[in-house]
């Protein structure tokens, strides 16, 4: 089963979501930094179908991060969490789909499960 990988440097929105997202039976992963994010998908890159990114992270902005996702796997949906409405133009090109924190646990849920749904396809169809 493919994991989500979750970038945020604030761990009370890191421990939420991951608590949606198990509770919708989906597996978790999680990064405080886009470093670790790196390290994390360079080890167990197979194993993570969907990346959730905070836009303001320490030292790499999650708009750095996408840039190196999509260097390393250009197909892996990203989606870019952010509480700053003007960012779009930022991640143009990038293949990321932009949602407005406060993100409604539901919306997160569908939107992971679609992803998640269309990657697991994408592989079985190869």
């Amino acid at each position: 089963m493919l994991q989500v990988l979750m970038v945020d440097d604030d761990d009370g929105q890191l421990r939420i979501r991951e608590s949606v997202l198990r509770s919708a039976g989906i597996e978790v992963s999680l990064a405080s930094n886009a470093g670790a994010a790196l390290e994390i998908l360079r080890s167990r890159g197979r194993e993570i179908g969907v990346v959730i990114t905070d836009h303001l992270l320490p030292g790499l902005y999650g708009v750095d991060l996408v840039r190196e996702l999509r260097r390393q796997d250009p197909s892996i949906p990203v989606v870019v969490l952010s509480g700053m409405p003007d960012i779009e133009p930022e991640y143009d090109g990038l293949d990321a789909i932009i949602r407005l924190k406060p993100l409604p646990a539901g919306e997160l849920i569908r939107l992971i499960h679609a992803l998640l749904d269309s990657r697991t396809t994408r592989a079985c169809n190869q």
